[in-house]
C-alpha cells in the first residue's frame, strides 16, 4: 500500500475525508467498492450519535457539496470498526502510525531527543488500543444464528434452512454446522471453538447484512 499521510489540526482532529481517503484506498486493494464522502458522512452521523464532533461542508468544482465532520482519533477507530476485517485492520495500522500530537519545535537538542522518547512511547501506548478494537469489538459484533434469526424474524431452524438451500454450510460435515470456505473468505462468518470445545459458526455484520439481501431477493420469507 502506498503511504496515505493525513494532516491533524492544530486539536490533533481528522477530516472524515482524509479518513474516507485511506479507506477507499485500502478497500481498492481488496478488491471492494470505494464508498462515496456524503454516504461516507452518512455513517459518521450514524456511528458518532450523540457524540461531540464539528461538522463542515466542502464546495466542489461542479456546484455540488460534500458533507464532512473533524473527528479525533478514537472516533476515527470506531467509524472504521464497520469495514470486514482485512480492510480494518490495515486502516487501523496507518491511523497508529499516524496518531501524533500537534507538532513542536525542539528549540535544544535535549528538548529534541526528549520529543522523539515521548512520539515512541505515544506509539507503544496505541498499540493495545489497536488490539482492543481488533479484537474486542469483533468479538462482540459477532452473532450466532438464534441472533441473526431473531432480527429478521425467523426462527433458528427455519434460517439454518434457508442458509442449506444457500450452500453457506458445508454437507460434508455429518455433525453440526460448519461454514463452506467461500463464506468464510468472503469475511460473512467464522468458525469458532466455544468455551467446550465445540466449533459453532458465527456471523459477521457483513454476513447478516447478506443473508438479508439473500432472503429478499429470493423471496424466501
Amino acid at each position: 500500500m502506498n503511504q496515505i499521510v493525513v494532516n491533524p489540526n492544530l486539536n490533533n482532529k481528522f477530516s472524515s475525508l482524509d479518513l474516507l481517503k485511506i479507506i477507499n484506498q485500502v478497500r481498492q486493494e481488496f478488491g471492494e467498492p470505494v464508498i462515496r464522502p456524503n454516504d461516507f458522512y452518512a455513517r459518521v452521523q450514524d456511528e458518532l450519535e450523540g457524540e461531540h464532533y464539528e461538522s463542515f461542508v466542502v464546495n466542489n468544482p461542479n456546484k455540488t457539496v460534500t458533507q464532512a465532520a473533524n473527528l479525533d482519533h478514537d472516533q476515527c477507530l470506531v467509524i472504521s470498526m464497520r469495514e470486514s476485517k482485512g480492510v480494518r485492520r490495515k486502516v487501523l495500522e496507518v491511523l497508529k502510525a499516524q496518531h501524533v500530537q500537534p507538532v513542536r519545535i525542539p528549540q535544544t537538542f535535549a528538548e529534541a531527543l526528549q520529543l522523539a522518547a515521548d512520539q515512541a512511547h505515544q506509539l507503544e501506548l496505541a498499540a493495545p488500543k489497536v488490539n482492543f478494537y481488533d479484537t474486542v469489538v469483533e468479538r462482540t459484533t459477532l452473532m450466532n444464528t438464534t441472533q441473526v434469526a431473531q432480527k429478521i424474524k425467523l426462527s433458528a431452524k427455519k434460517l439454518n434452512k434457508i442458509l442449506d438451500d444457500l450452500g453457506v454450510y458445508s454437507k460434508a460435515v455429518l455433525r453440526g454446522r460448519v461454514f463452506r470456505q467461500w463464506f468464510i473468505e468472503k469475511d460473512l462468518g467464522i468458525m469458532r471453538q466455544t468455551e467446550v470445545g465445540y466449533s459453532q459458526p458465527m456471523f459477521t455484520t457483513k454476513g447478516e447484512a447478506w443473508i438479508v439481501e439473500e432472503i429478499t431477493k429470493k423471496g424466501l420469507v
